[in-house]
């Protein structure tokens, strides 16, 4: 029987790149995102195994509905990819309340609202399933105007902890990736409006090249299979030794 993923933002970037490695190895897979458009086209490329999902997640009172649509279609969920996010590039000074609680509300609280609700799913079906929630170099070391966002990463590898060492005695592993810079639109965007922290990134990555989204597709895919199975609650830096850069 087919396995069943989900995986969140998956309409796009990292997210999108996982989804290919998936589909690519059968996995029937659900990308969950807000823009309708987007998801449509990429499901469009990914085929037959790629179901799409309108939802934003940040309205938290939909989550359980959204899960028990999936459970109940499809009879069980076996991976979770808690990958949307969002970013905020400011001063630490200029950044609002409202701002910074926008931010964890997206990457933490929405998360976790969403593995809750999926690991009650797993568990009724009393099958072994796994997590992987995405982190960033933002958590590794510290880096400067993402205040908000640094906090969201460091809760998320501390939440990855925890829920391994809760979960994973009753069959459900956790783990998470932390991506180094990798080349999306986004980061392209950012990186090409600012020489000086491009030329920082470079200098301290070790390999000296930016990594690819199928580089992180790759590693969500081992960690998920049978190959993974003896691992969890690691935190796996996929950033072409940016993280002990010097």
């Amino acid at each position: 029987m087919k396995k069943i993923a989900i995986i969140t933002g998956g309409g796009s970037g990292i997210g999108l790149a996982m989804a290919e490695k998936f589909v690519t190895a059968s996995i029937h897979t659900i990308i969950v995102g807000r823009d309708k458009q987007k998801l449509f086209e990429a499901a469009q490329s990914l085929g037959s195994y790629c179901e799409i999902m309108v939802c934003d997640l940040t309205d938290l009172s939909v989550i359980p509905e959204l899960v028990d649509d999936i459970f109940r279609k499809h009879g069980r969920i076996d991976i979770l990819v808690n990958n949307a996010g969002i970013n905020l590039k400011k001063e630490f000074t200029e950044v609002s309340d409202a701002e910074f609680q926008q931010i964890l509300l997206t990457n933490v609280t929405a998360a976790f609202s969403l593995s809750r609700e999926v690991v009650k799913a797993m568990l009724t079906n009393n099958k072994p399933g796994c997590i992987i929630n995405i982190s960033s170099m933002a958590s590794q070391y510290g880096l400067p105007k993402v205040i908000a966002y640094t906090a969201s990463k460091a809760a998320i590898e501390g939440m990855t902890r925890a829920m391994a060492v809760e979960l994973s005695p009753q069959g459900i592993r956790v783990n998470c990736i932390a991506p180094g810079f990798i080349a999306t639109n986004m980061s392209a965007k950012a990186l090409n409006n600012d020489p000086e922290r491009k030329q920082k990134v470079m200098s301290r990555t070790p390999m000296g090249y930016l990594g690819n989204p199928a580089d992180i597709g790759d590693a969500a895919l081992f960690l998920t299979s049978d190959a993974a199975q003896y691992i969890t609650g690691v935190v796996l830096p996929v950033d072409g030794g940016n993280s002990i850069g010097f």
